[in-house]
């Protein structure tokens, strides 16, 4: 069965051998290991994750992918080693497969335009992953690293769960149809909610990357002045900024993952 990749579902098929052992490789996929697949399309790196897990759970929006992936694992599916769920990946609920926190793992080649909800998404989830392995678009994937040294919202949203990794870059030619961009394989581990001690400093936190990096002109410091805290001014927060060993004229993407986790701490202390 023929099928043409549908631009509104962001399918590029990947067709790339090295991409696919690394990808596997990256989330050390073992027999013991659950696998939750995001968009398996045409099924390559179902069929590599079908070798070395436990079991696949392969979750595809595609009506007409569905069955020709129904067709190529018919066997799988029949001895239960994978499941085949024609659904939208930010409606799944691990809960209902009995996924508990920390014991799964997903790796996936997912569509450019929903990355940040499936990042946020299963970051947030109670029931979350233990480790994250995607192909996602390289500028992305720099930026989640942050590279270049620079931090931004979405990378220390990221190090707030777990310890993003940049594997390699997988070039535009390798896929089907061909992007315009590059993409790249990173690995999120060690997934867990242990940074923060509750709810309340969860929300604390990223109540201050938001306002950090609200005006991009502003030097981290006048962003700050902004935030809806108690008592918060320039001298308040300079004195903080000196406490913590920070440069006063500093931007927010310029301080580290660390740095920020004792901004919130000191702020929540004196709130």
């Amino acid at each position: 069965m023929i099928h043409k990749a549908k631009k509104s579902m962001g399918q590029n098929f990947l067709k790339s051998k090295e991409a696919l052992f690394k990808m596997c490789e990256a989330g050390d996929v073992n027999n013991n290991d659950i696998v939750v697949e995001i968009g398996p399309g045409k099924g390559v790196l179902t069929e590599k994750l079908l070798e070395k897990a436990k079991n696949v759970i392969a979750i595809e929006k595609d009506r007409d992918l569905i069955d020709i992936l129904k067709d190529k694992f018919a066997n799988e599916i029949k001895e239960g080693k994978l499941i085949l769920l024609n659904e939208d990946i930010l409606e799944f609920n691990p809960k209902t497969y009995n996924l508990e926190p920390e014991t799964y793992k997903i790796i996936a080649n997912i569509p450019y335009n929903i990355t940040g909800s499936i990042i946020r998404r299963f970051l947030s989830e109670v029931n979350r992953p233990n480790t994250m392995t995607l192909l996602v678009q390289k500028e992305v994937a720099e930026r989640i690293v942050a590279r270049d040294n620079k931090e931004s919202i979405l990378s220390l949203s990221i190090k707030a769960y777990g310890e993003p990794k940049y594997i390699m870059k997988v070039h535009k030619r390798f896929f089907s149809p061909s992007p315009k961009v590059d993409s790249a394989i990173i690995s999120i581990n060690n997934i867990s909610n242990k940074v923060f001690k509750d709810k309340k400093e969860e929300e604390s936190f990223f109540r201050l990357i938001k306002a950090g990096f609200a005006h991009k002109r502003k030097v981290l410091r006048k962003n700050l002045e902004d935030l809806n805290i108690k008592e918060v001014g320039l001298p308040y927060i300079d004195e903080i900024f000196n406490k913590l060993e920070i440069d006063t004229k500093v931007r927010a993407e310029d301080v580290p993952f660390k740095k920020w986790l004792k901004i919130r701490e000191s702020f929540d202390k004196n709130a």
